[in-house]
């Protein structure tokens, strides 16, 4: 699946060549979970294949909310907690059979006091998921349901041939009927702008 991140591209070359070097390959089945929301956080992965989602559970409801998604050339974690063993604020699940290039905590905080380098990359790090997370927050105040749909779709094109309808109406925070109607819309001003 192909992602487009123009306006979020950060190098991480260091960190995919680290997780390559002292990684272990780890495949997932699909409903496997990374993390479980309220163990403690344990890892930090480079995707090479597949796609997992970011789950956690209403207060009141216990009602399943997807918060984010990491695909093939991502990375998964729940990131800063991976780092400390802090309790994971979300599951992270598996959405199809996945590859990861996984390191524990452990080594990717040894790996950040290798060097000036090293220490300047965490912090971009954390400088990138915080812009990701203030993106999306945003957007679900500014944009309208179709206008996030259309978002999601350009950061990734085949997201609906890869995941149910369910998954991707949670992400954007609106009802699996709502999200065909969108979708039958599109469908509709597409097939008119053809005529």
């Amino acid at each position: 699946m192909e992602q487009k991140f123009s306006k979020n591209s950060i190098d991480l070359q260091a960190l995919r060549e680290f997780c390559e070097r002292e990684g272990e390959v780890v495949v997932y089945r699909k409903g496997d979970q990374m993390e479980r929301e309220g163990d403690p956080a344990r890892w930090f992965a480079f995707v090479t294949e597949g796609c997992f989602k970011y789950v956690t559970h209403g207060i009141s409801d216990d009602k399943e909310h997807i918060t984010w998604f990491s695909f093939a050339g991502e990375y998964v974690c729940d990131y800063p907690r991976s780092l400390y063993g802090r309790p994971a604020k979300s599951t992270i699940e598996a959405m199809m059979p996945s590859r990861v290039l996984r390191v524990n905590g452990e080594q990717l905080m040894q790996f950040f006091g290798h060097s000036i380098e090293t220490m300047e990359l965490r912090a971009v790090i954390g400088e990138h998921i915080l812009c990701q997370f203030h993106e999306r927050y945003l957007d679900l105040h500014r944009a309208t349901a179709r206008e996030r749909y259309e978002l999601l779709l350009q950061r990734c094109p085949g997201i609906v041939q890869h995941l149910p309808l369910n998954a991707i109406s949670s992400f954007l925070c609106i009802t699996p009927q709502m999200l065909s109607k969108i979708r039958k819309d599109i469908t509709f001003a597409c097939n008119e702008s053809l005529s």
